[in-house]
């Protein structure tokens, strides 16, 4: 399956914080930090066993950038975690402590369980109907 999410947002409040949570407790593999002024950290990561998959991670700056970036996702901040194994990545993601909102369900659309991570931000963690 590839499924490509390019410029998707994420706010946390601290970078090492961030950096701590995805790629040190998730696992993801770090693929580009980028410092660009102002404050402003970008950094994309890829989560294992989704392999085309990517988000970005920003440094809060405030409720400008908070709403900037809750518009670019339909109002909410928040993205969707594409998985090519729902079953094996939603079992790594509880032994790795992640609390899901709600038990998986199947849709027409897939297999889908949602969670936040400690910065507030919902995930949607599916795996689409093939």
């Amino acid at each position: 399956m590839k499924q490509t999410i390019a410029r998707v947002a994420i706010v946390v409040p601290d970078y090492d914080d961030g950096i701590a949570f995805y790629c040190g407790k998730l696992g993801f593999d770090l693929i580009e930090d980028t410092e660009l002024g102002d404050g402003k950290r970008w950094v994309l990561v890829r989560p294992k066993g989704a392999a085309e998959t990517a988000l970005l991670l920003a440094k809060a700056e405030g409720e400008r950038q908070r709403a900037a970036i809750g518009n670019q996702t339909g109002g909410r901040v928040g993205f969707f975690l594409f998985t090519d194994d729902f079953a094996r990545d939603h079992a790594a993601m509880v032994a790795a402590g992640v609390e899901f909102r709600e038990a998986p369900r199947h849709e027409t659309y897939g297999s889908v369980a949602v969670f936040t991570d400690p910065f507030g931000n919902p995930w949607d963690l599916l795996q689409p109907a093939s």
